[in-house]
Protein backbone atom coordinates (compact mmCIF):
# COMPACT_ATOMS: atom_id res chain seq x y z
CA UNK A 1 0.00 0.00 0.00
CA UNK A 2 0.77 3.55 -0.45
CA UNK A 3 0.34 6.43 1.74
CA UNK A 4 0.36 10.02 1.56
CA UNK A 5 -0.02 11.71 4.94
CA UNK A 6 -0.86 15.73 4.67
CA UNK A 7 2.04 15.98 2.05
CA UNK A 8 2.90 19.30 1.17
CA UNK A 9 5.73 20.97 -1.64
CA UNK A 10 6.77 24.42 -1.31
CA UNK A 11 9.35 25.37 -4.10
CA UNK A 12 12.02 28.05 -3.29
CA UNK A 13 10.55 31.13 -3.82
CA UNK A 14 6.80 30.63 -2.52
CA UNK A 15 5.47 28.56 -5.32
CA UNK A 16 3.34 25.71 -3.57
CA UNK A 17 2.58 22.42 -5.75
CA UNK A 18 1.03 20.67 -2.93
CA UNK A 19 -1.12 22.02 -0.38
CA UNK A 20 -2.21 19.25 2.11
CA UNK A 21 -2.73 15.66 0.91
CA UNK A 22 -3.75 12.40 2.29
CA UNK A 23 -4.52 9.57 0.40
CA UNK A 24 -3.93 5.67 0.53
CA UNK A 25 -3.41 3.76 -2.50
CA UNK A 26 -3.99 -0.18 -2.01
CA UNK A 27 -2.07 -2.70 -3.55
CA UNK A 28 -2.58 -4.48 -6.62
CA UNK A 29 -4.92 -1.72 -8.06
CA UNK A 30 -4.53 1.12 -10.56
CA UNK A 31 -5.46 4.36 -9.41
CA UNK A 32 -5.37 7.47 -11.63
CA UNK A 33 -4.28 10.73 -10.72
CA UNK A 34 -6.13 13.33 -13.08
CA UNK A 35 -5.90 17.15 -13.36
CA UNK A 36 -5.34 20.23 -15.42
CA UNK A 37 -1.95 22.05 -15.31
CA UNK A 38 -1.04 22.99 -12.03
CA UNK A 39 -2.77 20.32 -10.28
CA UNK A 40 0.54 18.84 -8.43
CA UNK A 41 -0.56 15.35 -9.93
CA UNK A 42 3.31 14.58 -11.47
CA UNK A 43 4.47 15.94 -8.27
CA UNK A 44 2.62 13.34 -5.99
CA UNK A 45 3.68 10.83 -8.25
CA UNK A 46 7.05 11.72 -8.21
CA UNK A 47 6.97 11.81 -4.44
CA UNK A 48 6.69 7.94 -4.45
CA UNK A 49 10.09 7.48 -5.91
CA UNK A 50 12.19 10.16 -4.01
CA UNK A 51 12.39 12.17 -7.30
CA UNK A 52 10.81 15.11 -5.28
CA UNK A 53 11.02 14.81 -1.76
CA UNK A 54 7.51 16.98 0.34
CA UNK A 55 8.37 19.75 2.27
CA UNK A 56 6.19 18.40 4.84
CA UNK A 57 4.58 15.68 5.47
CA UNK A 58 5.34 11.85 4.72
CA UNK A 59 4.90 9.02 1.83
CA UNK A 60 4.92 5.18 2.66
CA UNK A 61 5.30 2.41 0.65
CA UNK A 62 3.87 -0.55 3.27
CA UNK A 63 4.03 1.77 6.61
CA UNK A 64 7.54 2.65 5.20
CA UNK A 65 8.50 6.34 5.32
CA UNK A 66 10.55 6.89 1.69
CA UNK A 67 12.42 9.41 3.07
CA UNK A 68 14.24 6.83 5.14
CA UNK A 69 15.29 4.49 1.99
CA UNK A 70 18.13 5.13 -0.14
CA UNK A 71 16.54 6.83 -3.06
CA UNK A 72 18.78 5.21 -5.80
CA UNK A 73 17.85 1.87 -4.20
CA UNK A 74 14.27 2.69 -4.23
CA UNK A 75 14.41 3.57 -7.93
CA UNK A 76 15.49 0.64 -8.68
CA UNK A 77 12.60 -1.12 -6.83
CA UNK A 78 9.48 0.87 -8.65
CA UNK A 79 8.53 0.28 -12.16
CA UNK A 80 8.76 3.87 -13.93
CA UNK A 81 7.14 4.64 -17.47
CA UNK A 82 7.29 8.26 -18.95
CA UNK A 83 5.76 10.24 -21.55
CA UNK A 84 8.50 10.09 -23.99
CA UNK A 85 9.22 6.76 -23.25
CA UNK A 86 13.04 7.75 -21.84
CA UNK A 87 14.88 5.47 -23.68
CA UNK A 88 18.62 5.20 -24.00
CA UNK A 89 19.20 5.75 -27.63
CA UNK A 90 22.89 4.13 -27.46
CA UNK A 91 21.56 1.16 -26.81
CA UNK A 92 19.34 -1.45 -28.25
CA UNK A 93 15.80 -2.74 -26.86
CA UNK A 94 17.33 -5.76 -25.18
CA UNK A 95 20.00 -3.42 -23.12
CA UNK A 96 17.33 -1.25 -22.46
CA UNK A 97 15.14 -3.61 -20.85
CA UNK A 98 18.11 -5.50 -19.37
CA UNK A 99 19.58 -2.20 -17.71
CA UNK A 100 17.56 -2.23 -13.79
CA UNK A 101 17.86 -6.01 -13.56
CA UNK A 102 21.76 -5.90 -14.06
CA UNK A 103 22.25 -3.09 -11.87
CA UNK A 104 20.64 -5.16 -9.05
CA UNK A 105 22.62 -8.22 -9.75
CA UNK A 106 20.71 -10.20 -11.95
CA UNK A 107 23.48 -11.95 -14.47
CA UNK A 108 23.26 -10.50 -17.84
CA UNK A 109 21.97 -13.95 -19.01
CA UNK A 110 19.10 -14.05 -17.00
CA UNK A 111 18.16 -10.62 -17.43
CA UNK A 112 18.26 -11.02 -21.41
CA UNK A 113 16.10 -14.21 -20.79
CA UNK A 114 13.67 -12.10 -19.22
CA UNK A 115 14.29 -9.40 -21.47
CA UNK A 116 12.86 -11.81 -24.36
CA UNK A 117 9.48 -12.90 -22.70
CA UNK A 118 9.20 -8.88 -21.17
CA UNK A 119 9.30 -8.39 -25.22
CA UNK A 120 6.22 -10.89 -25.78
CA UNK A 121 4.28 -9.79 -22.85
CA UNK A 122 4.02 -6.26 -24.19
CA UNK A 123 3.38 -7.36 -27.92
CA UNK A 124 6.36 -7.23 -29.68
CA UNK A 125 8.20 -9.49 -32.19
CA UNK A 126 11.66 -10.60 -30.97
CA UNK A 127 12.77 -8.88 -33.62
CA UNK A 128 13.08 -5.63 -32.15
CA UNK A 129 15.38 -6.73 -29.75
CA UNK A 130 18.51 -5.56 -31.46
CA UNK A 131 17.17 -2.34 -32.92
CA UNK A 132 17.90 1.14 -31.59
CA UNK A 133 15.20 3.38 -30.02
CA UNK A 134 15.67 5.47 -33.27
CA UNK A 135 14.98 2.53 -35.26
CA UNK A 136 11.24 1.96 -33.67
CA UNK A 137 7.49 4.29 -33.90
CA UNK A 138 6.20 5.91 -31.38
CA UNK A 139 4.21 2.73 -30.26
CA UNK A 140 6.80 0.69 -30.18
CA UNK A 141 8.61 2.58 -27.70
CA UNK A 142 6.20 3.31 -25.49
CA UNK A 143 6.01 -0.59 -25.47
CA UNK A 144 9.52 -1.04 -24.48
CA UNK A 145 9.34 1.71 -22.14
CA UNK A 146 6.47 -0.20 -20.09
CA UNK A 147 8.59 -3.96 -20.89
CA UNK A 148 11.95 -1.85 -19.41
CA UNK A 149 9.50 -0.27 -16.29
CA UNK A 150 8.28 -4.35 -15.60
CA UNK A 151 12.03 -6.35 -16.09
CA UNK A 152 12.70 -6.14 -12.07
CA UNK A 153 8.95 -7.52 -11.48
CA UNK A 154 8.27 -4.33 -9.51
CA UNK A 155 5.54 -4.46 -6.92
CA UNK A 156 4.52 -0.75 -7.69
CA UNK A 157 4.57 0.75 -11.12
CA UNK A 158 4.61 4.31 -11.88
CA UNK A 159 3.35 5.83 -15.25
CA UNK A 160 3.53 9.91 -16.17
CA UNK A 161 1.06 10.58 -18.46
CA UNK A 162 2.24 7.54 -20.68
CA UNK A 163 0.49 7.11 -23.82
CA UNK A 164 0.42 11.38 -24.01
CA UNK A 165 3.01 11.76 -27.25
CA UNK A 166 1.26 9.01 -29.60
CA UNK A 167 -1.48 9.01 -32.12
CA UNK A 168 -5.08 8.21 -31.05
CA UNK A 169 -5.14 5.40 -32.57
CA UNK A 170 -1.69 4.08 -30.60
CA UNK A 171 -2.93 5.36 -27.69
CA UNK A 172 -5.54 3.25 -27.59
CA UNK A 173 -4.09 0.20 -28.92
CA UNK A 174 -1.59 1.06 -25.43
CA UNK A 175 -4.49 1.55 -23.18
CA UNK A 176 -6.28 -1.33 -23.58
CA UNK A 177 -2.91 -3.57 -23.76
CA UNK A 178 -2.44 -1.97 -19.86
CA UNK A 179 -5.66 -3.24 -18.86
CA UNK A 180 -4.67 -6.88 -20.25
CA UNK A 181 -1.29 -6.55 -18.46
CA UNK A 182 -3.11 -5.10 -15.15
CA UNK A 183 -5.35 -8.19 -15.54
CA UNK A 184 -2.75 -10.39 -15.33
CA UNK A 185 0.25 -9.15 -13.38
CA UNK A 186 -1.76 -7.74 -10.93
CA UNK A 187 0.54 -4.78 -9.86
CA UNK A 188 -0.24 -1.66 -7.58
CA UNK A 189 -0.04 1.23 -11.07
CA UNK A 190 -0.27 5.10 -9.85
CA UNK A 191 -1.34 6.39 -13.34
CA UNK A 192 -0.84 10.20 -13.92
CA UNK A 193 -2.86 12.31 -16.71
CA UNK A 194 -4.94 14.96 -17.55
CA UNK A 195 -7.60 12.96 -19.70
CA UNK A 196 -10.32 12.41 -18.00
CA UNK A 197 -11.38 9.72 -20.46
CA UNK A 198 -8.30 7.73 -20.14
CA UNK A 199 -8.76 7.81 -16.35
CA UNK A 200 -11.89 6.54 -16.43
CA UNK A 201 -10.53 3.83 -19.19
CA UNK A 202 -7.23 2.37 -16.63
CA UNK A 203 -8.49 3.67 -13.37
CA UNK A 204 -9.81 1.38 -11.01
CA UNK A 205 -10.12 4.35 -8.62
CA UNK A 206 -9.27 8.06 -9.42
CA UNK A 207 -8.38 11.17 -7.77
CA UNK A 208 -9.44 14.38 -9.31
CA UNK A 209 -7.35 17.10 -8.22
CA UNK A 210 -7.62 20.76 -8.07
CA UNK A 211 -4.89 23.26 -8.34
CA UNK A 212 -2.05 22.60 -5.50
CA UNK A 213 -2.78 18.78 -5.19
CA UNK A 214 -6.47 19.15 -3.45
CA UNK A 215 -8.87 16.75 -4.12
CA UNK A 216 -11.91 17.61 -5.68
CA UNK A 217 -12.92 13.94 -5.78
CA UNK A 218 -12.36 10.13 -5.69
CA UNK A 219 -13.68 7.03 -6.38
CA UNK A 220 -14.50 4.39 -8.74
CA UNK A 221 -14.90 6.09 -12.44
CA UNK A 222 -19.16 4.76 -12.40
CA UNK A 223 -19.15 6.67 -8.68
CA UNK A 224 -17.86 10.44 -9.65
CA UNK A 225 -20.29 10.20 -13.50
CA UNK A 226 -23.09 9.06 -11.59
CA UNK A 227 -22.84 11.77 -8.48
CA UNK A 228 -19.93 14.86 -9.26
CA UNK A 229 -19.23 16.25 -5.82
CA UNK A 230 -19.49 19.90 -7.17
CA UNK A 231 -19.71 21.90 -10.32
CA UNK A 232 -15.93 21.92 -10.85
CA UNK A 233 -15.99 18.12 -10.94
CA UNK A 234 -19.05 18.57 -13.40
CA UNK A 235 -17.26 20.30 -15.54
CA UNK A 236 -14.43 18.81 -15.43
CA UNK A 237 -15.78 14.89 -16.47
CA UNK A 238 -18.10 16.63 -18.89
CA UNK A 239 -21.49 16.32 -17.12
CA UNK A 240 -22.55 19.72 -17.32
CA UNK A 241 -22.50 20.07 -21.01
CA UNK A 242 -24.52 16.88 -21.01
CA UNK A 243 -21.71 14.54 -23.24
CA UNK A 244 -22.01 11.98 -20.62
CA UNK A 245 -25.64 11.98 -21.16
CA UNK A 246 -26.15 9.21 -22.57
CA UNK A 247 -29.54 7.50 -24.29
CA UNK A 248 -30.53 3.98 -26.66
CA UNK A 249 -31.62 4.09 -30.37
CA UNK A 250 -33.06 1.73 -32.50
CA UNK A 251 -31.06 1.08 -35.78
CA UNK A 252 -31.71 -1.49 -37.80
CA UNK A 253 -32.22 -3.62 -35.06
CA UNK A 254 -29.57 -2.95 -32.96
CA UNK A 255 -29.21 -0.81 -29.92
CA UNK A 256 -26.74 2.24 -30.43
CA UNK A 257 -25.54 4.56 -27.72
CA UNK A 258 -25.95 7.95 -28.72
CA UNK A 259 -25.06 11.21 -26.69
CA UNK A 260 -26.37 14.20 -25.90
CA UNK A 261 -25.41 15.53 -29.10
CA UNK A 262 -26.67 12.76 -31.24
CA UNK A 263 -23.25 11.44 -31.71
CA UNK A 264 -23.09 7.48 -31.34
CA UNK A 265 -20.46 6.51 -29.08
CA UNK A 266 -21.22 2.21 -29.28
CA UNK A 267 -23.51 -0.55 -29.37
CA UNK A 268 -25.03 -2.41 -26.62
CA UNK A 269 -24.63 -6.19 -27.18
CA UNK A 270 -25.98 -9.14 -25.40
CA UNK A 271 -23.58 -11.77 -23.78
CA UNK A 272 -25.42 -14.54 -22.26
CA UNK A 273 -23.02 -14.71 -19.90
CA UNK A 274 -21.88 -11.89 -19.09
CA UNK A 275 -25.15 -9.70 -19.90
CA UNK A 276 -25.17 -6.55 -21.37
CA UNK A 277 -22.09 -4.57 -22.57
CA UNK A 278 -21.16 -1.56 -24.68
CA UNK A 279 -19.18 -2.28 -27.89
Amino acid sequence: MIGFENVRKEYPGGTVAVEDFTLEIPSHRSVVLVGSSGSGKTTLMRMINRMVDPTAGRVLIDGEDVAHLDPVQLRRSIGYVMQASGLLPHRTVLDNITTVPVLRGTSRRDARTRAAELLELVGLDQQVATRYPAQLSGGQQQRVGVARALAADPDILLMDEPFGAVDPIVRADLQQELLRLQRELRKTIVFVTHDIDEAFLVGDRVVLLRPGGIIAQQGAPREILARPADDFVSRFVGADRGTRTLHLEEVDGRRVVVDADGRATGVLDHDRTAGEHMT
